[in-house]
């Protein structure tokens, strides 16, 4: 079997959006789009989901993939992605499976498609990288913040000697859509990104992530617009084609 799995970690207690992994987003719970988006990717010989939640693996497994149940101590509000990969790692390994690369999906991300993951595979691969993030352009986005005195200060840029956009170095966002890793990487770092570095280049707009209800909203539009209004349009056509 391949030794690229998936993992995407949906712990339950959610305090800003109730059962949050599992509510309802564009018809379906919100944990199955990135179980479906893992399911397309050839590479991957599997997809895992690690929850402290019985409903939550109930849904899972009802959408094909395999199941963890995370310790209590490692669900909590102060856990660590990094510790909740970890473990699902050795769980996953003791279960007879091969793991070495590990795609592991934010489940609060819904707005991606199979093409991002298995591009960054790809290039995961091609140029031997140890990990990897999603991320996305930002263009000429200034950022400031304010110091410990409260004053303004620009923080990628100098608002003194302001350069003009096409002179502007490239700048990414990392958006947390998915990370790519190895199973030595991220135990030898302790963190999903070490050693070689990559990334995988995403649409901006799939940058957006649930957090409250609001910007699920949001979410589910652009959703609608951008990637189900085009798969409803590639089925119309290939269904002309036959």
């Amino acid at each position: 079997m391949s030794g690229t799995i998936a993992i995407i970690l949906a712990r339950g207690g959610s305090k800003g959006i109730p059962n949050k992994n599992i509510i309802k987003f564009c018809g379906k719970p919100l944990l199955a789009w990135s179980i479906e988006n893992a399911k397309k990717v050839k590479e991957i010989s599997s997809v895992w989901v690690s929850s402290d939640d019985k409903k939550i693996l109930r849904i899972a497994k009802k959408f094909g993939a395999n199941t963890i149940i995370r310790p209590k101590h490692l669900s909590k509000d102060s856990s660590t992605s990094v510790s909740g990969w970890i473990h699902a790692i050795k769980e996953i390994q003791k279960n007879g499976f091969d793991v070495k690369k590990i795609v592991a999906l934010q489940a609060t991300s819904p707005v991606r498609e199979s093409i991002d993951i298995e591009k960054g595979l790809k290039e995961f691969i091609n140029k031997k990288f140890d990990s990897m993030f999603s991320g996305a352009p930002i263009g000429d986005f200034f950022i400031w913040e304010q110091n410990k005195k409260n004053k303004l200060q620009s923080i990628n840029y100098d608002f003194q000697n302001r350069q003009r956009r096409q002179k502007i170095k490239e700048q990414f966002v990392e958006n947390g859509s998915f990370y790519i890793f190895t199973s030595k990487s991220i135990k030898k770092y302790n963190n999903q990104l070490g050693g070689k570095i990559g990334i995988a280049k995403m649409e901006f707009w799939k940058s957006f992530e649930i957090d409250d209800l609001e910007n699920m909203k949001f979410c589910e539009m652009i959703m609608n617009q951008y990637i189900l209004k085009k798969k409803h349009q590639e089925s119309i056509m290939d269904n002309k084609i036959k």
